[in-house]
């Protein structure tokens, strides 16, 4: 590991402070002295900033790589974007604790299969699946499995809940030793050094089941909140649907209920940012400001940026939590031929039709044809880079549905089509990046990797909301830093500060894009082969290091695995530091 004295720099130190010309010295793993005009010494190697921004490494604040890590250990392409830490274990979903029920574990994988658009077949080819307990799964993960970016973990009530109640967790409420069991392995969990619990009050399956934390009555969700209580600093993480079904403020109310009285902090996902969105909005916002007024340790994420999908007959969600399961059809079919037959089958599309006018939602892709955008063909036939509407036009075709399966059929059925960003209500965007009582930086990244690439959306928040004058350098650095580093309980990350760990980034203003999605062949099949994801060029950043590590360097990734477990901090517990 060397020291390095990074000379020049303008600092934006994660906590609002106003820039500053000053150097910044590392020695092994910390920040050693901040300072103008500091004279290298004869051990270090000396970096240029001159014209770029030193500041903390990036905080990813909602990831998905608690199995993808196994297999795509260099986190491609968070480095060349500053990233220096990674939150996982969101939305419920995590992959323990289990049981000897390999039924019950099976669920688990198709659980992120399904919502994550993960592949099964790397889970049963590439995890060990040597634990049980959370406590167990931190352990072999952290002597298995090296990466170039910190992390840390909530355990996921969807998979404890499998864990006692099998298949059952599907279909009914906890009985009360099964609630006691449920609290032994959060317990277990937090003992270990989980972040706290995340649980999924939004998710429908492929067969428009409700997920298992639905189920879950508030008995189980009071016992389980009893056991954050007696870790100071613990948080609950409520994902909310302000997607589908609207049922968002019912949710939040409900958790801010079974809070009341209780020492745990709550991050509930979130207050909408998109247009379609409003009409829940200003319940939210009410339930929001009520809880900041109140002094309630409850924190709304958000994304800055909108999302944007792939649609894919191969692997998809997004026709079922579109409301639309005659499409899903088509997604589940095994073979090619099949879903061939049933695009071209007339009573499957009268089906279809009737799906995409009466069953979709409103809001949804199948309902914005504009937006649909033919631009990946399989077999080259084409037409290509036209809209849905523009093909129904050329095409003569009436109805959407039978436009877009006409254009499957002609294309190949491994073709895709894109859909474009939903409008976004960037005032409330900037409000929440300003707001002290939010969480940002949302990304998915390591989910949906066919679909869409969740890392390097950072870059917008310069990008674009910086370079336009919208926000401040400092607040751009701060929503993505210091405030995430508070918000997680991660203690001395997240600033530039002397005694800190180094994780640190410098980067170029005029330099750095949010660089657009390429497909790169290196995900395993689980038979022998590899299949593809999205990935990006990097931003890139000039230098990022993880715990006094270059990560990124020289315009590409060293290869070297600096990053370490984290666990959180509070004042008053969590006397174990990073592992």
């Amino acid at each position: 590991m060397a020291n390095i004295l990074i000379k020049g720099g303008t600092v934006v130190d994660g906590k609002l402070t106003p820039a500053y010309r000053a150097d910044v010295r590392i020695a092994g793993d910390r920040i050693a002295e901040i300072g103008p005009d500091l004279a290298p010494r004869g051990d270090e190697r000396v970096v240029d900033a001159t014209g770029c921004h030193v500041t903390p490494g990036f905080i990813e604040a909602h990831t998905h790589f608690d199995a993808t890590m196994w297999w795509q250990d260099d986190l491609n392409p968070l480095p060349g974007y500053g990233a220096t830490t990674i939150v996982m274990g969101n939305c419920g979903f995590s992959c323990a604790p289990i049981s000897d029920d390999k039924a019950a574990t099976q669920e688990v994988i198709n659980i992120f299969s399904f919502f994550e658009d993960i592949a099964k077949e790397p889970f049963v080819s590439e995890l060990p699946w040597d634990w049980r307990k959370w406590s167990e799964y931190k352990a072999s993960l952290t002597s298995k499995v090296r990466i170039p970016l910190n992390y840390a973990a909530y355990v996921g009530h969807i998979a404890i809940r499998l864990a006692v109640m099998g298949l059952d967790a599907w279909e009914r409420t906890a009985t009360p030793l099964e609630i006691e069991r449920m609290c032994e392995l959060l317990d277990d969990a937090l003992a270990a050094g989980a972040l706290g619990l995340s649980t999924n009050l939004l998710d429908h399956d492929g067969d428009d089941r409700p997920v298992p934390t639905m189920l879950a009555d508030d008995a189980e969700y009071s016992a389980l909140f009893d056991v954050l209580d007696r870790y100071p600093g613990s948080a609950v993480q409520v994902i909310i649907d302000t997607f589908m079904r609207m049922t968002g403020p019912d949710m939040v109310a409900r958790m801010g209920r079974l809070l009341e009285g209780k020492n745990v902090r709550m991050q509930w996902a979130g207050l909408p940012t998109l247009d379609f969105q409003k009409p829940v909005l200003p319940s939210l916002q009410v339930l929001h400001d009520g809880f900041k007024a109140a002094g309630k340790d409850y924190w709304t994420a958000y994304t800055h940026v909108s999302p944007t999908n792939t649609l894919s007959l191969t692997k998809s969600l997004i026709f079922a939590q579109s409301n639309d399961y005659a499409w899903h059809e088509v997604v589940l079919a095994e073979t090619d031929e099949e879903k061939a037959r049933l695009l071209a089958d007339p009573e499957w599309r009268a089906r279809a039709r009737e799906s995409w006018d009466t069953q979709a939602w409103g809001h949804s892709p199948m309902n914005r044809p504009d937006d649909l955008l033919l631009r990946n063909s399989d077999n080259g036939a084409g037409p290509i880079n036209l809209s849905l509407s523009d093909y129904m036009k050329q095409a003569g075709i009436a109805h959407r549905s039978d436009a877009m399966a006409d254009w499957v059929l002609k294309n190949g059925v491994k073709s895709t089509i894109h859909m474009a960003p939903f409008p976004m209500n960037e005032e409330l965007v900037i409000e929440l990046i300003r707001d002290p009582m939010s969480v940002g930086n949302v990304s998915d990244a390591g989910a949906h990797a066919q679909m869409f690439c969740g890392p390097g959306e950072n870059m917008l928040l310069f990008t674009y909301y910086v370079r336009e004058g919208k926000i401040s350098i400092e607040e751009a650095v701060h929503v993505q830093t210091g405030k995430l580093a508070k918000h997680f309980n991660l203690k001395g990350r997240g600033v530039l500060e002397v005694g800190a760990p180094a994780d640190v980034t410098v980067f170029h203003l005029d330099e750095i894009e949010r660089r657009d999605e390429r497909k790169e062949f290196d995900v395993p099949d689980g038979k022998g082969g590899i299949t593809w994801r999205y990935t990006r060029d990097p931003a890139p950043m000039r230098l990022t290091l993880v715990n006094g590590e270059a990560t990124f360097d020289g315009g590409e990734p060293t290869g070297k695995r600096p990053g370490a477990f984290l666990r959180p901090q509070s004042d008053a517990a969590y006397s174990m530091a990073a592992e």
